[in-house]
């Protein structure tokens, strides 16, 4: 062994470069000649409406967290009881069906698609309806 090598693990640690599998490591980065293109996301209105419905039922002590994931197809916001849970409800945003069905939709637990539309302040208003006691007289 000569003097100035140690038998100590170096400190420093490597670049961890993350890669999908398939793709280059340039494809991430949405520069032009990208073959997924950006992620689609909320735009800052589309956020507004969101947040004040989620708002609403913090204050309500009915939901407690939110995740927001952005891919290259659609864009997710999940809505948690609990952060350890699964989501309880999914707003997502899926411009290819823009045309269609509407972008937006709002998913349960289950996968069952409770509303899908253009608007998605009229979208989202599924989950803000009060429920209504039946048969108590």
């Amino acid at each position: 062994m000569a003097e100035s090598e140690t038998t100590e693990p170096s400190r420093a640690r490597p670049a961890l470069v993350v890669v999908a599998s398939g793709a280059s490591p340039d494809a991430a980065s949405g520069v032009p000649g990208d073959k997924r293109g950006a992620p689609v996301s909320f735009s800052r209105l589309e956020l507004n409406v969101i947040f004040n419905l989620y708002g609403a039922k913090v204050a309500q002590g009915e939901w407690r967290d939110y995740a927001i994931d952005f891919t290259p197809a659609k864009a997710v916001f999940s809505i948690f009881r609990r952060a350890s849970e699964a989501p309880l409800y999914r707003i997502e945003k899926n411009p290819a069906l823009a045309r269609r069905q509407g972008a937006y939709s709002v998913i349960a637990a289950t996968g069952l698609v409770l509303r899908r539309g253009h608007d998605l302040a009229r979208v989202v208003r599924v989950l803000d309806r009060a429920l209504k006691l039946v048969g108590a007289e």
